[in-house]
């Protein structure tokens, strides 16, 4: 089974992109979700989570990831204690993933994972997807998000990888900022490279 790493800076149309390979078929990991089923009431990470930043919530309700954010935001070493305890249980819910798409005989499966480069998740994957759009595009998508403002979109940015960066490293890029159908025909080619893959061939973008 081939595993797809799917990455892309904020609001680039990530979610939009998983979408479009679900309807050709390919199992998608949300590691965005599994943080969200993490930091639920009752959740696997509330605890631990709590034991640092107690005012984000409690164990009835979950933990409030706007409050979480807050804490963290321009805090490097509070960031890095809160991965500490998310990316361990993430990693175990993709390996459930991966194991259950194995099972199931499925071709190729595919990881939607923000930090994909960041973290070094690009090492787990046999080819990675990055979605593009102009800067432009970008922030007027970012922008529009409730409780997003200028600075804090700017201190996204200075934690991910700048986008020519993540498109010279990526095997494959899907452009979403010219509209659905361009979109739509990128992830078509990939597709049809995993075909090819699995006749026995290269993987590549034509």
């Amino acid at each position: 089974m081939l595993v797809l790493g799917l990455t892309g800076s904020i609001a680039m149309g990530k979610s939009t992109t998983a979408e479009m390979f679900k309807g050709f078929g390919v199992p998608v990991f949300d590691a965005d979700l599994a943080v969200h089923d993490l930091m639920a009431p009752q959740g696997a990470a509330v605890a631990a989570v709590l034991q640092i930043f107690p005012a984000t919530g409690s164990l009835a309700e979950g933990i409030d990831r706007k409050r979480l954010g807050a804490a963290v935001i321009g805090d490097a070493p509070a960031l890095e204690r809160l991965e500490g305890i998310l990316h361990p249980l993430v990693r175990r819910a993709e390996r459930r993933f991966l194991a259950l798409a194995r099972r199931n005989g499925d071709q190729a499966a595919l990881l939607d994972i923000p930090l994909l480069f960041e973290t070094g998740g690009a090492r787990r994957c046999d080819a990675t997807v990055v979605v593009s759009a102009p800067p432009h595009v970008q922030a007027q998508r970012a922008l529009a998000r409730p409780g997003m403002s200028p600075e804090k979109l700017e201190a996204i940015r200075a934690r991910q990888l700048a986008d020519r960066e993540k498109r010279r490293r990526a095997d494959f890029v899907v452009r979403t900022g010219s509209g659905r159908a361009l979109a739509l025909a990128d992830v078509a080619r990939v597709m049809a490279s995993l075909e090819r893959w699995g006749n026995g061939e290269g993987l590549r973008q034509e």
